[in-house]
């Protein structure tokens, strides 16, 4: 009878992930597992205490509570964690804007509070079809009185310092304060 290679579970899987990858990148992986329905929070909540004791521990518990099951791709993820780990307050992924007409749409982050949203647009919105659909999405969204903010993947991966000022500069204007 052949030998069945050892299993990991996808909560032990994302202790390893947060334990020992840079959290930016590994909040990205937690976050798909989550999305996925690969594991939940309660089972990352669990593996970290059983393991808040070893190596990695602590960095695998600050990883899981910047997780979010809301985001929609690795990108997004990195965007989030990058501008709360820079002192912005931790926007909502995938915030439901319910606009007069009754449509509702998700921004990829929202801080409600201040009517602020940030589109992440990576190489598939130059897309004429997708472009002219975003275009429609950023108008329904400043018409309801949101700033809407683009974040492109050359700009989050080049550019993330002056990012960063354009989102800390309408989030004060909107009344956020530190």
């Amino acid at each position: 009878m052949p030998l069945s290679p050892p299993r990991s579970s996808p909560a032990l899987a994302a202790w390893e992930t947060a334990a020992w990858l840079e959290p930016v990148r590994a909040v990205g992986i937690v976050d798909a597992l989550l999305g996925g329905g690969l594991t939940s929070p309660a089972a990352l909540a669990e593996i970290a205490q059983r393991f808040a004791d070893r190596r990695g521990g602590r960095r695998a518990s600050r990883v899981f509570a910047l997780a979010d099951p809301a985001a929609q791709s690795p990108p997004e993820s990195h965007l989030r964690v990058r501008l709360v780990l820079a002192g912005l307050p931790r926007p909502v992924a995938q915030h439901p804007v319910r606009l007069p007409s009754g449509l509702v749409l998700h921004p990829d982050l929202a801080w409600p509070e201040f009517g602020v949203a940030v589109e992440y647009d990576g190489h598939w919105h130059t897309d004429p079809d997708q472009m002219h659909r975003d275009r429609r999405r950023l108008n329904q969204l400043v018409a309801a009185g949101w700033v809407v903010l683009h974040v492109t993947s050359r700009r989050l991966r080049d550019d993330f310092p002056a990012v960063l000022r354009e989102v800390r500069d309408v989030l004060a204007q909107r009344g956020w304060r530190r």
